[in-house]
């Protein structure tokens, strides 16, 4: 692999937590900085903190950090299993999904869905290679960025983006549904719609056609 460009992930994630989902969620300074704390040790080590690590920075800013986490966790930026552990935080998931990002110089992570795996290179300012392939074929499709471009072994793969019919947490409304697909034939026919429609859009330097659509579909 190449060398990193464009900053460390500590950094990067730093910037991009406080003005990314973290700001959306409309987070106080202190779970701010925790989700930050999270980011940097998903992208530095491929796994999420325990929570004893991250105990001093929440009490920088005067929270406890079981607070600290809830609070994340009702914000929909990070879930926590049921021993209060971080078991995601957008966009990284600490156990296997279908798609792997194999960070320049850095680790191996799972991203959420595809989506979040084309925002990590990029996030952290890093050539890295995305390994993914469509759930209904099993056809491979890489993704790969250098210098801030992306490269595709697949010339008609697409990122199908739909969500559930349904309210509740990103994970479970939409993750499931964004996946990689080697061909729009092939997405259609995973997803079984009716009538969907093409939107072409330029991603790094690549035309990446996404297929969107609400698929009716309800979680217990």
């Amino acid at each position: 692999m190449t060398e990193q460009k464009g900053g460390t992930p500590g950094r990067t994630v730093s910037f991009v937590a406080a003005g990314g989902a973290a700001e959306r969620a409309g987070l106080a300074a202190g779970p701010r900085a925790v989700y930050q704390a999270v980011l940097r040790a998903f992208a530095e080590t491929g796994r999420p903190p325990e929570p004893g690590e991250l105990e001093d920075t929440a009490r920088r800013h005067g929270r406890a950090v079981g607070q600290a986490l809830a609070g994340l966790a009702s914000a929909d930026v990070l879930g926590l299993d049921g021993h209060g552990r971080i078991r995601m935080a957008y966009p990284f998931s600490a156990g296997p999904t279908p798609h792997v990002v194999a960070i320049a110089g850095g680790p191996r992570v799972y991203p959420m869905c595809a989506i979040d795996a084309l925002g990590i290179p990029p996030m952290l300012g890093t050539d890295a290679v995305i390994t993914s392939s469509d759930p209904l074929t099993g056809a491979p499709v890489t993704v790969t960025f250098s210098d801030g471009r992306a490269s595709w072994n697949q010339p008609g793969a697409v990122v199908f983006a739909g969500c559930g019919d349904c309210d509740g947490p990103s994970e479970q409304v939409s993750c499931g549904y964004l996946n990689f697909f080697a061909s729009p034939a092939s997405a259609r026919q995973c997803a079984g719609l009716l009538r969907p429609y093409l939107l072409s859009r330029h991603h790094h330097g690549r035309r990446l056609v996404l297929l969107e659509c609400r698929r009716r579909h309800r979680h217990p």
